[in-house]
């Protein structure tokens, strides 16, 4: 366990982020492979493995309602130096991580075909969508389990071990893609369905990895049978902080089918090239997104200490870095998105696509990570309402105008990237004044505490006597 209440903000900030950062772009860099390999099937199928990856979204949000939960939870318990809180929420949150796998797995085989159908823009990518998403399910419902895993840990400021094995996940499925996608070295070619094997595979080694490092290292949260036995009590605690920001990528789903949606008459090549500009944008969002992950668990902490004053210097210094990062990929997208696209698919008109969408969709990465950090400290504080919110408005500033944009005369897909710019900068504006409010709210009686401490009068000591 690392103390998060002492010490430098911005060195804890910078000694977090960059294991996280390589946990996510790891495992962003396993779908960017899946779509390198899969392109040489042609465009219908990296349009159904990108159209599928987005059931990703709803999956996360999910994923978010435990792994937010149980970072606040915890930190908030680690900086009260309450240990037994802190191993009781982790206990809970595994048992919900398997309910809410299962879930997932049944909803998949029973769903999956009905998405695609709904978004996809011919037969052909319906059946790869669903070939792959089939496949993907398992690394879908696997990634419960290292969502808190990894939560638990990042919640008590150990972020590495998450790091080397996501990392090594990566490996294992950047070896597979080929071999299972192509049939490399064996002959038999599984097609989209090896791509989606190949990360199933991957992911669990990676939980087993998990596993056997808090089994054999792990001190602070550990696995106790005993607290295994449901707990309604521990997971309203846990739900009440997870399902706002599990609403928040639900709205990221919805967003994101939206766009697919009114992409459709635009053919395969405009929905693949979407599926590769958003997955590319997604790797260099990484950066920043890792610096506000870091902030959580330091507000988290700091909160459960009663130390307002170190919540908003965190805020102050992870939304600088943040927007430093940020500025810097934008430049990169604007002058050199080819460099950034180079190798994910043959066909020019999905490149094209992809080329325009990331250059105008990039300015939004300034508010983007503005965005990241407010809800990191949301997170931080345990409230997550506010994030849901402003995700809320993103969607109903977006989706409604687009699908009506779509119904016009000589309406162009990049009419959709302006809309989207609109819609993020004014949710960063709107999560701004929501976490504001929220400081002004929470704590108050952090500095109430702090000023009676400073004004209350030293005991003086009496004079000692003089003998006669």
């Amino acid at each position: 366990m690392k103390d998060l209440t002492r010490g430098s903000i911005v060195s804890h900030i910078l000694n977090m982020a960059p294991p996280i950062m390589v946990g996510m772009i790891t495992i962003m860099i396993c779908q960017l492979v899946d779509l390198y390999f899969v392109s040489s099937l042609g465009e219908a199928a990296v349009a159904g493995v990108a159209a599928a990856g987005n059931a990703g979204f709803l999956v996360n949000a999910l994923m978010q309602v435990l792994g937010v939960g149980t970072v606040a939870l915890i930190a908030h318990a680690v900086g009260r130096k309450d240990r037994a809180d802190a191993n009781l929420v982790f206990n809970q949150s595994v048992v919900l991580s398997v309910l809410f796998g299962l879930a997932t797995s049944i909803a998949g085989l029973a769903l999956s075909r009905l998405y695609l159908r709904s978004i996809a823009a011919d037969e052909a990518t319906i059946e790869a969508g669903t070939t792959y998403l089939l496949w993907f399910m398992p690394a879908l419902s696997l990634q419960f389990a290292t969502q808190v895993m990894a939560s638990a840990l990042r919640a008590t400021g150990i972020v590495r071990p998450t790091m080397l094995v996501q990392a090594l996940a990566v490996v294992i499925n950047i070896a597979l893609a080929p071999v299972l996608i192509l049939g490399w070295g064996t002959g038999h070619a599984f097609g989209v369905a090896g791509a989606g094997l190949a990360s199933s595979i991957a992911v669990f080694i990676g939980v087993v990895m998990l596993l056997a490092y808090f089994r054999r290292l792990e001190r602070y949260v550990a696995f106790h049978p005993a607290q295994w036995r449901p707990q309604l009590r521990q997971w309203k605690r846990i739900l009440n902080v997870g399902l706002p920001a599990g609403g928040e990528f639900a709205m990221i789903f919805i967003f994101m089918a939206v766009v697919y949606y009114v992409l459709r008459d635009f053919g395969p090549a405009a929905q693949a090239g979407f599926g590769i500009g958003t997955r590319v944008l997604g790797l260099i969002q990484m950066p920043g997104l890792a610096i506000a992950l870091a902030a959580g668990p330091i507000a988290g902490q700091n909160f459960g200490a009663g130390n307002g004053a170190r919540v908003r210097e965190t805020f102050v210094k992870a939304a600088l870095i943040v927007t430093a990062v940020m500025t810097e990929f934008l430049i990169l997208a604007q002058f050199k998105p080819g460099l950034l696209l180079a190798g994910f698919s043959n066909d020019r008109e999905t490149m094209t696509v992809a080329s325009l969408f990331l250059r105008i969709i990039s300015f939004n990465m300034v508010a983007q990570g503005l965005i990241f950090t407010c809800s990191s400290m949301f997170q931080g504080l345990g409230n997550t309402k506010p994030v849901l919110w402003s995700s809320a408005m993103r969607v109903l500033t977006y989706a409604l105008p687009a699908i009506w944009l779509s119904t016009r005369p000589g309406f162009r897909m990049e009419h959709v990237w302006y809309l989207s710019i609109a819609a993020t900068t004014l949710q960063a504006a709107l999560s701004l004044w929501l976490l504001r409010r929220e400081f002004s709210r929470r704590l108050a009686s952090f500095r109430q505490e702090e000023a009676s401490e400073q004004a209350e009068p030293e005991p003086v000591t009496p004079p000692a006597r003089v003998p006669a």
